[in-house]
């Protein structure tokens, strides 16, 4: 199959590397120091040499800011049978646009990302599927997430963003609370260190993708939901309630294991 990796980003040069041995595959990015890195596949960097290399699999992997402009930048210059796709952790608006594109389309969200996730060994990631989309498109994503060992969900693009609002907001949230309080320590222990290493990784990300995750409209929820838990924590704190901290700490041990 002829793909056409839109991105010379982390993510999309992870799917260069996977693709470009079994696949007739190129990158389009407009700058071209950001393809220094990129091997074993065609370099374009103009809509003209997208036209000439005909994919037949678009798999557009830029910031997120930039995923709905650069379809619609693209697609003048793509063959009318080529599958478009998305790899984006925030599909907002997407099913929209991807509706009234005209083109086959299949969204996926691998939900890890080059800053924890070990890219060599993901047995113990996820990725998900929308069911809403062109079926071979599905199949084909199906099969090379199944190669990586992932774990794999098929779910709606309503479905998705509930997901994301649950496991990206609860954690970003948490992190930004631990960032805004935190103070430099010259001798930190090892738990705090961890949490050092999370915050530092969240905030490497991009802005825009930060504030979408937050803006998602499942989103508020979730954080009522820590509001209301510190809230709790805090009345049991300020009584020095034993027999209440000791219930607490069974009922997050509990949500831990399952």
């Amino acid at each position: 199959m002829k793909i056409l990796v839109m991105g010379a980003g982390k993510m999309g040069s992870f799917f260069l590397d996977l693709l470009s041995f079994e696949h007739e595959t190129a990158v389009f990015e407009k700058d071209p120091k950001r393809m220094r890195f990129t091997y074993n596949c065609e370099r374009l960097t103009t809509l003209e040499e997208v036209a000439a290399f005909k994919p037949e699999l678009v798999i557009n992997a830029v910031t997120v800011k930039y995923t709905i402009p650069a379809f619609e930048e693209v697609m003048p210059y793509l063959p009318a049978d080529c599958i478009i796709s998305d790899i984006s952790s925030v599909k907002t608006g997407l099913k929209d646009f991807y509706e009234k594109s005209g083109y086959r389309y299949v969204s996926t969200h691998p939900m890890f990302g080059p800053t924890f996730a070990n890219l060599n060994q993901l047995s113990e990631e996820n990725a998900i599927i929308i069911k809403e989309g062109d079926y071979m498109g599905r199949i084909f994503f199906k099969d090379l997430y199944a190669k990586l060992g992932l774990n794999i969900y098929e779910y709606s693009f309503e479905e998705h963003d509930k997901t994301v609002a649950y496991s990206l907001s609860i954690p970003f949230v948490s992190t930004f609370v631990f960032a805004a309080v935190m103070k430099h320590q010259d001798a930190p222990g090892t738990t705090f260190k961890r949490h050092m290493r999370i915050a530092k990784g969240v905030l490497s990300e991009d802005d825009y993708l930060l504030q979408e995750i937050l803006f998602n409209p499942y989103t508020h929820d979730q954080v009522v939901q820590i509001r209301t838990e510190l809230k709790e924590l805090l009345a049991i704190i300020d009584n020095k309630d034993a027999s209440g901290m000791k219930q607490y700490l069974t009922k997050i041990r509990k949500n831990v294991k399952e």
